[in-house]
């Protein structure tokens, strides 16, 4: 991932960590959540879900693919000074915010109106629209979810091959840990079936339906003397195209 969504092992980081326990510290984080999970609900994407969602259905005018993959892509686009400077759930808010203006659900005009018109009178109603139907799809897509498998597989590893991990360039979204790129590991366990991302993320290697595998890593291969006096292993899951063939281990 790009530095600044992946820090671990990275060095010169200073002062301790605060982690926010709290699942919401503001109101407004909740309803902010609930967009998102309202816009996976009926997404496109569940056409071809395992449960079988019948989104013709639905009356909806969303008609866009919105995934776990798109949230994240949104983040990872910002400025990483701006992503140090926001809260959680405000990168979320720009995420899909940029999304909605951008597929044309909304104008950039009426979007600042909006934001005036509630810094102006902050206790402002918000719009309602009760739709049975809608909401019955969003709840059961809370209940049944989805899963990206989508078929069988033919892996390119077994349990206990030694791979490396690749260094593909640099992409607008990638699932592969920095500090992870060019350490060797080995294969504990490959996934049954494969495994779609939803979006394409170009030279990345990620889109269409791979393999996934949980790799295991000697601390010491990643951090070096860095390393803690008694570490555990460190365990990734990885999608294929992230992974080389040891060659060196295999001579």
């Amino acid at each position: 991932m790009k530095l600044q969504h992946h820090l671990g092992g990275l060095e010169g980081i200073q002062g301790p960590i605060d982690f926010e326990r709290r699942v919401f510290v503001e109101d407004w984080e909740k309803r902010i959540f609930g967009i998102h999970t309202a816009m996976m609900g009926l997404s496109a994407s569940l056409r071809d879900a395992l449960p079988g969602y019948d989104m013709d259905a639905v009356p909806t005018a969303f008609d866009s693919t919105w995934t776990w993959a798109d949230l994240r892509s949104g983040a990872e686009a910002m400025d990483p000074f701006d992503y140090f400077r926001f809260r959680y759930y405000e990168k979320w808010l720009g995420g899909i915010t940029a999304f909605l203006v951008e597929q044309g659900y909304v104008d950039a005009d009426e979007l600042a109106a909006a934001t005036e018109r509630y810094r102006a009178d902050p206790t402002a109603p918000l719009p309602e629209r009760a739709e049975p139907t809608v909401d019955a799809q969003v709840e059961r897509y809370l209940r049944e979810g989805d899963s990206p498998r989508r078929g069988a597989a033919t892996p390119g590893f077994a349990v206990g091959d030694t791979v490396v991990v690749a260094d593909p360039p640099a992409a607008e979204h990638t699932r592969l840990p920095g500090y992870l790129r060019g350490r060797h590991g080995t294969v504990r366990r490959v996934f049954e079936g494969a495994y779609g991302y939803f979006r394409s993320t170009g030279d990345d290697g990620l889109g269409a339906p791979v393999p996934v595998y949980v790799v295991e890593f000697d601390p010491h291969e990643l951090w070096g003397a860095g390393t803690e006096a008694t570490p555990g292993p460190l365990y990734a899951e990885l999608y294929e195209p992230y992974l080389t063939p040891d060659l060196e281990t295999r001579r």
